[in-house]
């Protein structure tokens, strides 16, 4: 895997445990979660050790993505790390929406990705 597309993956895990952070604790699914993920990214325990080192820091926040692909790919994926646990805490509701306006996404942006992960997940 070339160095720009290991970034990424990292990235988007590193994002990943952000927000799985964002309600204050991590449960087990979230956990389970993030760990799926990693794998499925072709990244290793040092990978998730550094993302979950990362989302404990003081500078954790979320990384936004430059191109408007991947911001989509991150809503999704932060879409189901908010409903991993089964419950959408404030917030990581907050967390989301400011990564919308960020990412400078419109209301209909937002609103066709929720339902397209939705559809993906059922």
């Amino acid at each position: 895997m070339n160095e720009e597309i290991l970034k990424k993956r990292r990235q988007l895990l590193r994002n990943l445990v952000v927000m799985a952070f964002a309600d204050g604790s991590l449960g087990e699914r979230e956990i389970n979660l993030v760990a799926d993920r990693c794998v499925d990214l072709g990244l290793d325990e040092y990978d998730l050790q550094k993302a979950i080192e990362f989302g404990l820091g003081d500078e954790a926040s979320l990384e936004l993505p430059i191109e408007m692909e991947q911001r989509r790919e991150l809503m999704q994926e932060l879409i189901r790390m908010m409903a991993a646990d089964g419950t959408l805490a404030e917030a990581e509701k907050r967390l989301f929406a400011l990564a919308a306006v960020k990412m400078e996404l419109t209301e209909k942006d937002v609103n066709e990705i929720i339902t397209q992960t939705v559809k993906k997940t059922s």
